[in-house]
């Protein structure tokens, strides 16, 4: 069942029963208007228990009536006015009435273990008017809205309202219209709405979940729980996206779960550290799945990028990106797997948790700054010894190459201790996670350049290469063994301003 998609962008005003609109064709780009149509809606919305949904402006919803009846996901978008929508057709949606997985999949973050229920029912008169663009096309809808609503939550109550929605419609509509309507209209006598939607004016106030923000003089907690809400709040974001195998989304994910890690590790003392070990293990697990998935993502675009210039046999091309697609596809199921289990949702349950009522540690409430000045240096200190370690090895033995694998990991941790500290402002700490960052993105293209060359060694001593594919081997290994020198050149240059 393939559920559709696309951005809704509208207008909502409270108005009074039966109060006459303002005639919308003097509307910019508008000429005419189709013959108003009145259709009767009933939908019932689905929540869990805890309202997990509404908290975070979404609703789902089964509708009748009207030219859209199906299941509806609305997702805030970002941009004022603006949602996003996936619907689902009663054809396309299972027979038992239960809610289609291509609607549950982009809130299960969110929703959980825990069952989605009716939490309201709402009916609805909705008289439209479309309105009409110069070539007879429409631009945009208005409706007039007189609602009934039931809460079916605990002491719910019943309701009756009227209220005004302006929709714009495809891409054809003026440009000034959607401000040109809402000043209309409210002079035509809309008011601003008293809820954001239909569904939470029929069950009133819930626990929204609010953007992580900073006071002027912050403490180390309050630092520390902002860099932990806004970690989380990626985690969740990305995660309907790996679900799907969106482009990128499983890097990205896993870099939320490592930037959870960084704030544990880089301020041990900020939070009980016996509260945030078993989290940090939790999400090194979880990292490390998403891990393997990512790691043949990038080998897979290291390979194409070194193919593509090569004159490589379609044998050749199947030994190099065929076994790796082979590996990112039981990677990403794995990923699937662990992210459907109740272990990963009890894993979000706990940072929620820390979140609402964080364990603080004996330097919670030191000043912020402080507390970041104390992480960098302690983390800058720690680089530094194991560069005077590395100094001592031989380069290119095992133990060299080890040591620069940790550097890169110390440099990255670095890097997120200084990231924690952005709301605070401070110029030397974007200075030290520039430098943080150019040594672990130069050390990474060490270990990545020397994983690969380690894979060309093994399909060559294979004994299934022709010659002329030897050849382009020895062609794409000379490049990776350039690529390493000047990241070790880079590295070296850039180390020097830690």
């Amino acid at each position: 069942m393939a559920a559709v998609e696309q951005v809704e962008v509208e207008l909502k005003f409270d108005v009074d029963a039966g109060h006459t609109a303002p005639d919308l064709r003097v509307l910019p780009g508008v000429v005419g208007a189709a013959a108003p149509e009145t259709v009767n809606l009933d939908a019932t919305y689905f929540d869990t228990e805890n309202l997990d949904l509404a908290g975070n402006r979404i609703t789902m919803r089964r509708r009748t009536g009207g030219h859209d009846s199906g299941w509806h996901l609305k997702q805030p978008t970002g941009i004022a006015g603006a949602r996003r929508e996936l619907q689902v057709r009663f054809d396309d949606a299972p027979a038992d009435g239960d809610v289609p997985d291509d609607l549950i999949t982009p809130v299960v973050a969110l929703t959980r273990t825990r069952k989605l229920i009716p939490v309201a029912a709402v009916s609805t008169t909705r008289t439209i008017t479309t309105l009409l663009g110069a070539d007879g096309r429409p631009v945009a809808e208005f409706a007039e809205d007189l609602v009934t609503a039931q809460s079916l939550l605990p002491g719910g109550h019943f309701q009756e309202w009227a209220e005004w929605e302006f929709e714009l419609l495809g891409t054809e509509a003026h440009p000034r219209l959607l401000k040109a309507a809402e000043k209309l209209l409210r002079a035509g006598g809309g008011r601003t709405a008293s809820s954001a939607s239909k569904l939470a004016r029929a069950i009133g106030s819930t626990p929204s979940v609010s953007e992580p923000h900073l006071g002027k003089r912050p403490t180390a907690l309050e630092l520390v729980i902002t860099d932990i809400a806004i970690h989380r709040n990626s985690l969740i974001s990305y995660d309907p996206l790996v679900r799907v195998d969106a482009d990128d989304a499983v890097h990205q994910m896993r870099v939320a779960c490592r930037r959870l890690r960084s704030v544990f590790s880089g301020f041990p003392s900020v939070l009980d550290a016996t509260r945030t070990a078993h989290l940090s293990t939790e999400l090194q697990l979880l990292a490390r799945i998403l891990g393997d998935a990512r790691d043949s993502e990038v080998q897979l675009a290291i390979d194409d990028s070194l193919l593509r210039a090569e004159n490589a046999s379609p044998e050749l091309i199947a030994a190099l990106a065929g076994a790796e697609t082979a590996i990112h596809d039981r990677a990403i199921r794995a990923a699937h797997a662990a992210m459907n289990s109740d272990r990963y949702f009890a894993l979000l349950d706990a940072i929620d948790e820390m979140i609402a009522s964080p364990p603080p540690g004996p330097d919670a409430d030191l000043d912020a700054v402080v507390a970041v000045d104390k992480a960098i240096a302690k983390s800058r200190k720690s680089i530094r010894k194991a560069q005077s370690t590395l100094s001592t090895l031989t380069e290119g033995s095992a133990e060299w190459t080890e040591q620069m694998h940790t550097i890169r990991k110390k440099a990255k941790r670095l890097r997120y201790s200084t990231d924690a500290a952005e709301p605070l402002a401070r110029k030397r700490y974007r200075k030290v996670a520039k430098v943080a960052k150019a040594i672990q993105s130069a050390l990474g293209d060490v270990n990545d350049a020397q994983i690969n060359r380690h894979r060309l060694a093994e399909i060559a001593a294979s004994g299934t290469v022709s010659a002329a594919d030897m050849f382009v081997l020895g062609r794409i290994d000379a490049r990776q063994e350039a690529d390493i020198e000047r990241a070790i050149a880079t590295y070296r240059r850039v180390a020097k301003d830690l």
